[in-house]
């Protein structure tokens, strides 16, 4: 009895009862509120997926995978890449038994309904490997996003709307009152698709290869797209052009067109004539280019040149009207019949010194030996003291033994002692003509206990510093 009465009591209480139903009707709202989100404490399959556009995709917005709702959209963040870029990070909460999504898996955003609603579609791939939870799906495997039927609405603009009218009422005013001229046309037109049949057939044939024409034709509209501005102000301007000329004519355009062929005709005769100028004009520009290729460098140089001559030229003019007399006086000099006579007379006496100065110039210019001569003769004359100058050597005593150097001997000096060899060389190389390219006669070392005669064997160089060698 007490039981049911508790029982009663309970069931009896309009407070409870109101606090109970309050409590589920909360409950089922924030259930029917993120039903979209996943149900709570449901466990979801979070991954993320690279797009390159939203595209009026919601948080929300439906996941499906061949038509079913797996998932829903969580969160769409805006990615901006370094080179200039925007896409989208779209997060979707799916349920756990599509995971794991293969590697090879493809995103696509497709429209639900035509006022705009969106979802995402996965098509699951094929490979062994998946993505684990919290992973991105790149960019990669996100397919390109097909045309939208508001994408075709959006493209009748109000211009486009605009243009349209006009066309429309352009056609409809060309049209007007000329009954008469179409049939007329329509009546010529039979001659035309009479002749047109066998041309259709040339261009249905496989050989003309048609099918390839239109998209040949269409990468030539892809390639000449980015200059469309730049042709529509060609066309712009050559409008400017026409009309500018348009004044002009009458009569000077239709005087030119008139005598065009009288000109052709003398220059098919004269251009003939012109062949051996044209050879030598060539010719020129041949020989000419080198210093054109240079000229970038030059330039500069020239310009200063000529700046510098602009001041400094009309000063020169007072300094040639007096070179004006040398300048005759070197003529009359010319004209003088024994100046050619003397010229040739010089031109002997350097034919003559020719063989003398190719002996001595490399004595001076690659051995250095007049120099290192007066080097030591300054050097010998400026050293002493109260009583005079010093001599800076020594006599130095012949060694002794048979046919020594200090007198007439039969041959060559070759011992017995070290000391007694013929080290002397009469005949030193200086880099003359014939001669080994190297400097002697103070620059080898003294060969101690052999016997030289003439050239030491080798090559000693052509080094100048320390000439002068002792025994």
């Amino acid at each position: 009895m007490c039981r049911r009465q508790g029982a009663a009591a309970l069931t009896g209480s309009p407070v409870l009862i109101g606090a109970v139903t309050t409590l589920v009707t909360i409950v089922a709202v924030f259930l029917a509120y993120n039903a979209n989100n996943g149900l709570p404490f449901v466990p979801t399959y979070n991954v993320k997926a690279e797009l390159p556009n939203a595209a009026n995709l919601v948080v929300g917005n439906d996941v499906r995978i061949g038509g079913e709702r797996v998932g829903s959209v969580s969160e769409i963040k805006p990615v901006h890449h370094s080179n200039g870029i925007d896409t989208a990070v779209v997060s979707m909460k799916l349920e756990k038994r599509v995971d794991p999504l293969p590697r090879d898996s493809t995103v696509l955003v497709r429209p639900r309904s035509a006022l705009g609603l969106k979802y995402v579609e996965i098509t699951p791939g094929r490979a062994g490997s998946g993505y684990p939870a919290g992973s991105t799906i790149p960019l990669s495997q996100a397919s390109p996003h097909p045309v939208e039927i508001d994408q075709v609405l959006n493209m009748f603009n109000k211009p486009t709307r605009l243009g349209q009218q006009l066309t429309i009422q352009g056609l409809g005013d060309a049209l007007a009152g000329r009954g008469e001229d179409l049939n007329l046309a329509i009546l010529e037109f039979r001659p035309l698709f009479t002749d047109l049949q066998p041309v259709a057939a040339n261009l249905a044939a496989p050989r003309t290869q048609l099918r390839r024409f239109f998209p040949a034709l269409a990468r030539a509209a892809a390639i000449t797209a980015p200059v469309g501005q730049t042709q529509a102000d060609l066309f712009s301007n050559l409008d400017t052009t026409f009309t500018a000329l348009a004044g002009v004519a009458r009569p000077f355009i239709q005087q030119t067109i008139v005598k065009g062929p009288p000109t052709l005709d003398t220059v098919t005769a004269q251009l003939p004539l012109q062949r051996p100028f044209i050879e030598n004009l060539t010719g020129f520009m041949r020989e000419l280019r080198p210093g054109v290729a240079v000229l970038p460098k030059t330039a500069p140089v020239l310009a200063d040149a000529l700046t510098a001559g602009v001041k400094f030229l009309p000063e020169s003019i007072p300094t040639n009207q007096k070179l004006e007399s040398t300048f005759r006086t070197l003529q009359q000099f010319v004209n003088d019949p024994l100046v050619p006579k003397g010229l040739n007379q010089l031109n002997h006496t350097f034919t003559s010194l020719k063989p003398t100065l190719g002996f001595l110039t490399p004595v001076q210019t690659t051995c250095n030996y007049v120099t290192l001569f007066l080097r030591n003769v300054a050097s010998l004359l400026s050293v002493g003291d109260s009583n005079g100058t010093w001599q800076r050597f020594i006599i130095i005593a012949t060694p002794t033994g048979p046919n020594n150097e200090g007198g007439p001997s039969s041959a060559p000096a070759n011992g017995p002692t070290e000391a007694n060899h013929l080290h002397a060389n009469p005949y030193p190389n200086t880099a003359s003509p014939g001669q080994t390219q190297e400097c002697e006669a103070g620059n080898e070392s003294y060969a101690a206990g052999k016997t030289v005669i003439g050239n030491p064997a080798g090559n000693q160089g052509t080094h100048t510093d320390g000439q002068v060698k002792s025994k």
